[in-house]
């Protein structure tokens, strides 16, 4: 199974990953035969990319967390986030705390879907309907961070902590008007403005509210500040970040980039993890993104990728803790006697991947 942008899907290819419209509803089954027609209806419910079955890969991708649980925190969410931004239009005062519950108990339950899961490296890029991007990025940017968290041995209260406040990370946002908020084009200076002050508007709207933990409430307020002191809204700097912040920062960007938007195309893993490398020490804290990059698949089994031999690759299997590096089989080669050998890029260090590709 591998991710393929849909207009780039062949005829004869299987459907690899269950699709669902911006209600949660069944859209279209796995292992369903793609045809034109079906293309059309996936492209017509804003979604761009999907996962196909095909000759090259039928090796089934595991998520970190349940499916029905992960459709059960994006409608949890949008319910949270659909009633304040009523209620912030209509000028009524909201009871906070069923709302906040909600999402308390459905934090605890991503925590220990992932404590419960043996392998918790992220090689999933999760399929967004637009419509719903708010919400269903909100449970990415949870389920990456707790495995960042993981992976940094935090103990289970921070876990905890760590995962509401991603999940609430942009709930500020619900005092954005939509029409900014799935804007197509670029955001003008004055919306780009607003925009930045969502984090401040979350945390304002959830200060008083004891359900939540100071912890959790600081993440939504400094999710966008920079180790540079270049980020909002108050350009804090590096040591006066809170950590667990500094960690949903790293996963907001990389889910945004992996993501498709209104106004550019989703790049694929790899890339996102280079970029998230490449602002170490400036964007990022140096620490954390060594240890996101030893948990993040960038090239899920199943890739199609050229190699800088000019060989055409596909990915057999991923080297724990080097997922930069993965173990490749040569399925084309200018070079006969190549074909079908295996190369584990952990030890052929002078071969790189140059780029991904969706058929040989």
């Amino acid at each position: 199974m591998r991710i393929i942008p849909v207009e780039c899907v062949r005829n004869g290819s299987f459907l690899g990953k269950t699709i669902y419209d911006s209600e949660g509803r069944i859209l279209l089954r796995e292992g369903i035969p793609l045809k034109d027609t079906l293309l059309k209806k996936i492209k017509e419910n804003n979604i761009h990319q999907i996962y196909v079955v095909d000759e090259y890969s039928n090796i089934e991708i595991d998520d970190v967390i349940k499916p029905e649980l992960r459709q059960k925190s994006i409608k949890t969410l949008k319910e949270v986030f659909i009633n304040i931004n009523k209620a912030s239009k209509s000028n009524l005062i909201v009871d906070k705390e069923p709302y906040i519950d909600s999402v308390n108990n459905i934090a605890e339950e991503i925590l220990n879907n992932i404590l419960d899961n043996k392998n918790i490296m992220l090689s999933l890029v999760d399929i967004k309907n637009m419509d719903n991007y708010t919400y269903q990025h909100s449970v990415n940017v949870a389920i990456i961070s707790v495995v960042i968290g993981v992976g940094l041995k935090l103990s289970k209260r921070d876990l905890l902590n760590l995962c509401i406040g991603a999940l609430l990370h942009d709930i500020g946002k619900a005092f954005i008007p939509n029409d900014i908020i799935k804007k197509p084009s670029s955001l003008t200076e004055e919306e780009f403005k607003l925009i930045k002050t969502h984090p401040q508007k979350g945390y304002d709207y959830l200060f008083n509210n004891f359900n939540i933990s100071s912890s959790s409430k600081l993440i939504i307020k400094q999710h966008h500040e920079r180790v540079d002191g270049l980020g909002y809204p108050n350009k804090l700097k590096s040591d006066s970040i809170f950590r667990l912040s500094k960690i949903v920062s790293i996963a907001d960007v990389y889910d945004a980039l992996t993501s498709n938007r209104p106004y550019r195309k989703p790049i694929h893993a790899n890339d996102a993890v280079e970029y998230i490398m490449a602002h170490s020490g400036t964007v990022f804290d140096h620490k954390l993104v060594t240890v996101f990059t030893k948990f993040i698949v960038p090239y899920p089994i199943g890739t199609i990728v050229e190699l800088s031999t000019g060989d055409t690759c596909i990915v057999e299997n991923n080297n724990f803790r080097y997922p930069l590096r993965p173990i490749v089989k040569i399925l084309e080669s200018s070079d006969e006697a190549r074909k079908g050998k295996t190369i584990d890029l952990l030890y052929a260090l002078s071969t790189v991947i140059t780029k991904i590709k969706y058929y040989v």
